[in-house]
């Protein structure tokens, strides 16, 4: 390959952003990700310091994702109002919820009630971020672009996972949860900003409008019948299960307990894998054509929870960051493929309604993240970290013996 081909290729990502409307989508996704990324390392943290329990910590990461069984319908409401605009009022709320939190500690008010209080709100709001905004990367690019903009979007997410523990450990280090909710509440309006000023290229839906209880029964009905999709929900499940709860209600855990480190050193902690996940998501987007997405799902997974196996016999600190690396490739790989394999298989006046499946499928997490912190508790995190490792390659495995369409999509 000539270097002026292999210049192309490398930018190609980069082109993509040229597209004015994606573009302000995955502003607007990377900035809400961002925030998002920054509160959850303030509010492990902050619980921990306040309760020095680890339950505690595991529940207040689940407590984000307490209300996703609403999923649904927040799917089929993606499905009916322009999706920009909602996005836009999701934001505008978060950003209000960051304010109160903020207007709580500047006062001297805030207890740990308050957090949890305030993190089931959020997750309520949250729910219909993720399909809308997920269904904007379809809306607003041509199909031969969809995998590109997938792999772009978990850029952005991916960057969000970087960033968001930096800002949120430095910030808290240096300015305690104050300085870091006055960042949040700025993080999330900027997304809301970005957002609305978003054309999209299709309409949501051309057919007649019906009561949102049946637009949710035809959801389940289009996807009961696509053996591809429900076999990625099924996949989201189990990594929402076992995979999610390692970096995030089990690290601020490892960082304290296992590796002796603070805030800062879990930023870092949290960072590292971050930047495993750019890389690897970053090295999606220049594939073109992207194939055998359903098979790199699988495999992904299988690293993913593999790693995590490997970071629980660790001790060191510069060994952890180079485990979380690989752990963060494997799981941006993840989030590539099934959002591939899902935008190219759902037509468009179902995606809000699909997604908001990848939704509910995260509820999963609620049980994952309070599980793993109880087994921490009870015996520690990396023993914690092995019992959820070894089964989520052993569910995933599973899947994929009893559907062949997904190894094939």
């Amino acid at each position: 390959m000539s270097i002026s081909a292999t210049i192309r290729q490398a930018a190609y990502p980069v082109a993509i952003l040229g597209q004015r409307n994606f573009a302000l989508v995955w502003a607007s996704i990377t900035l809400f990700q961002i925030g998002s990324q920054t509160e959850a390392l303030v509010l492990g943290w902050f619980v921990y310091q306040l309760t020095d329990s680890p339950f505690l910590v595991g529940l207040i990461a689940s407590a984000r994702m307490g209300l996703n069984f609403l999923a649904l319908f927040a799917g089929a409401i993606a499905d009916r109002l322009p999706r920009h605009r909602l996005l836009a009022f999701i934001d505008l709320v978060m950003t209000s919820l960051g304010l109160l939190v903020l207007g709580l500690l500047l006062t001297g008010q805030l207890e740990a009630w308050h957090l949890f209080a305030v993190t089931l709100s959020a997750g309520l709001v949250r729910i219909f971020q993720m399909p809308s905004a997920q269904a904007l990367v379809g809306d607003t690019l041509p199909e031969d672009k969809i995998s590109n903009g997938a792999a772009l979007t978990s850029m952005g997410q991916n960057i969000s996972t970087i960033l968001g523990p930096l800002v949120g450990g430095l910030l808290y280090q240096q300015f305690g949860p104050t300085g870091a909710y006055t960042v949040i509440a700025l993080l999330y309006f900027s997304s809301g900003i970005s957002v609305f000023f978003v054309k999209p290229r299709r309409a949501v839906s051309d057919k007649p409008q019906v009561s949102v209880l049946r637009s949710v029964v035809e959801g389940l009905r289009y996807v009961k019948g696509e053996q591809v999709l429900w076999a990625t929900l099924l996949v989201a499940v189990v990594i929402n299960l076992t995979g999610w709860p390692f970096h995030t209600a089990l690290m601020p855990i490892f960082a304290q307990d296992v590796l002796d480190t603070g805030p800062a050193g879990l930023g870092v902690l949290t960072a590292a894998f971050g930047i495993g996940a750019l890389c690897g998501s970053a090295g999606w987007a220049t594939v073109r054509n992207l194939r055998h997405a359903g098979k790199l799902t699988i495999l992904s997974i299988i690293v993913w929870h593999g790693s995590m196996l490997i970071f629980s016999l660790s001790s060191s600190l510069y060994l952890s960051l180079a485990i979380l690396l690989v752990t963060g490739m494997a799981f941006s790989s993840t989030q590539v493929m099934m959002l591939t394999v899902m935008l190219r298989t759902t037509r468009p006046e179902y995606r809000g309604r699909v997604l908001s499946l990848r939704v509910l499928a995260i509820y999963a997490y609620t049980f994952g993240g309070a599980g793993s912190g109880a087994m921490a508790g009870w015996w520690g995190a990396p023993w914690a970290a092995t019992i959820i490792g070894i089964t989520g390659a052993a569910l995933t495995g599973l899947v994929a013996l009893f559907t062949p369409k997904l190894l094939r999509a």
